[in-house]
């Protein structure tokens, strides 16, 4: 009788009840585990681990309006830090494997077109305003309004130019691909290596992780990426103590003289809000805000929408679960940016990497902002894994998010050739928001010429007007007179 009992309240084979933890993050519900998760999460640090090191190269390289230049183990310490905050609370209150970091196109942007105008401090002021409008459309609920605006085949568009954009930037930070150093003198914009060729260790070791990557995933093998990442590390390491490799590029795979390293806060708080409108006009400080405004806005549209689809998060009208704190959380992540004079933080596609590896809620972000935690004391030790390890995981990634091309209907112009553009025009402009920006005004304008303009969106009208505006932006300020 007991044993019968005991049979009906707990049948053999039946699971578990799910943890606190799990329930928090619905990762059964979501078809996850918790394995997943923390593969996922390491996946996801490895493949943007990178920013640790280009961060600080890109600011640290340039001058403001008084000579002065940000500190490289400053910035490596902010970077770092708002890096695991900002991911942590994105996986807590945004239930996504969605980690964040410092946005590279606008840290560019920051170092080379803002500083120059001003000192830094203003500069990282125009940012923390730049996060502060960002929150400002959230809870207005405009940000969310303008992505559920846009039509299904073009969200599919946008994962698979992101697709193409991460395989690229895969191929190009491995040195797989390369500028040629006299473009002028011909009409190739970019080669096969450094020289034409494929030469020397470091390419080697990427082609191999290509290999390793797919060859992996063909036989579904947990943890392909992770794996491929860690082996073609240890190879980098064995090869770098053994072989004449005269660069690996931003990142050397050899073992530290000291694994613990003791982080420099200087630079937190380093902001003046207001002191940009003291250093330049009132209509470039405007201009400046609405370029990292919409850089911003429109880049962390397409990554949450491309990494929500390709971990199978979105409903059945595309929407993006809990999209209003996912965005005000990115938002806030802008401003903490800039208050930690680390430039604007933004949501990385590099996350897609955790999603190949099975990640599907934010308990994968516990992991990655823990790892980031860790970097702040422990940069020596995990900053060895090389681009050309790293980077497979992008290719193999943006084979997986390319599946979805399947979606789109290219019989119908309409929204085909606003696809395509969208598609094309992130990787060869090396920018999503510009794939964006093309796509949005192909579809308003094809819909104006079929006389069905009254079948977009009013918020995609006004969108692509501001797109307008930010292609056309050099010669906006020629005409007022700011340039």
């Amino acid at each position: 009788m007991s044993e019968t009992h005991q049979a009906v309240e707990r049948p053999e084979g039946t699971p578990p009840a799910p943890s606190g933890v799990d329930r928090f993050f619905k990762i059964s519900e979501r078809g996850s585990t918790v394995g997943r998760e923390i593969r996922g999460g390491f996946a996801t640090f490895f493949t943007m681990a990178y920013i640790l090191v280009l961060n600080p190269i890109i600011l640290g390289s340039a001058k403001d309006k008084f000579g002065e230049t940000l500190d490289p183990v400053q910035l490596t310490t902010a970077t770092a830090l708002v890096a695991a905050v900002m991911t942590v609370i994105m996986g807590v209150g945004g239930n996504l494997p969605l980690a964040l970091a410092a946005g590279l196109g606008l840290n560019a942007v920051v170092a080379f077109q803002i500083a120059p105008l001003m000192s830094w401090d203003d500069a990282m002021g125009l940012v923390v305003l730049e996060g502060l409008l960002i929150c400002v459309l959230v809870v207005t609920g405009l940000r969310e309004a303008v992505m559920h605006a846009i039509p299904q085949p073009l969200k599919q568009a946008i994962s698979v130019g992101i697709g193409l954009f991460i395989a690229f930037i895969g191929f190009v930070d491995a040195g797989f691909v390369s500028r040629i150093p006299d473009a002028a003198n011909t009409t190739v914009p970019v080669q096969l290596g450094g020289t034409g060729n494929l030469t020397g260790w470091p390419i080697l070791v990427f082609c191999l992780g290509v290999l390793l990557t797919v060859g992996l995933l063909a036989r579904k093998v947990k943890g392909a990426i992770l794996i491929s990442i860690v082996v073609m590390t240890l190879v980098a390491l064995v090869i770098n103590s053994l072989a004449d490799v005269k660069s690996w590029g931003l990142t050397t795979p050899e073992w530290p003289e000291k694994l613990v390293d003791a982080p420099d806060f200087g630079l937190l708080g380093q902001f003046s809000l207001f002191g940009a409108f003291g250093e330049t006009t009132v209509i470039t400080v405007v201009l400046l805000v609405f370029t990292l405004v919409l850089s911003d806005f429109f880049d962390t549209m397409g990554t949450v929408v491309g990494i929500s689809a390709e971990a199978n998060l979105l409903d059945e009208e595309g929407k993006v679960p809990d999209l209003g704190r996912v965005l005000l959380i990115d938002g806030a992540a802008a401003v903490a940016g800039g208050a930690a004079s680390s430039s604007s933080a933004t949501s990385y596609i590099e996350s897609a990497a955790g999603v190949g590896e099975g990640a599907r809620t934010g308990f994968s972000n516990l992991v990655t902002g823990g790892l980031f935690a860790l970097a702040l004391f422990l940069t020596p030790l995990l900053t060895i894994v090389p681009l050309q390890a790293a980077a497979p995981a992008l290719v193999a990634v943006g084979f997986l998010m390319m599946t979805q091309v399947k979606h789109i209907d290219w019989d119908k112009y309409e929204i085909a050739i606003p696809a395509f553009l969208t598609i094309a025009v992130m990787p060869f402009t090396y920018s999503i928001t510009n794939g964006i920006g093309a796509g949005f005004i192909a579809y308003v304008v094809i819909k104006a010429v079929l006389g069905r303009a009254k079948e977009v969106h009013w918020l995609l009208w006004g969108t692509s007007a501001l797109f307008l505006v930010y292609f056309a932006i050099d010669p906006i300020e020629q005409i007022l007179g700011v340039k």
